[in-house]
């Protein structure tokens, strides 16, 4: 009985951090029409890892190329 409490204690907030990072990756993703990101991010159970580098870093990725290929 104790065990399944303890258990449960740590999956629902993991589980909520997961959908929280995640909807908010698939979002940005669909709206920048990055379909590979969206796939990727809809399929892989990360828990919350892979929105996380995606929302931090590629998107600043995509800033720096632009401003390359205006110069």
């Amino acid at each position: 009985m104790e065990l399944t409490s303890t258990l449960l204690s740590v999956l629902i907030p993991a589980v909520i951090w997961d959908l929280i990072w995640k909807g908010l990756a698939l979002w940005k993703a669909a709206r920048k029409k990055r379909y590979i990101w969206f796939i990727a991010l809809l399929v892989l159970n990360t828990i919350g890892i892979l929105p996380i580098i995606y929302l931090l870093f590629v998107p600043k990725q995509k800033k720096k190329q632009q401003k390359k290929k205006k110069k």
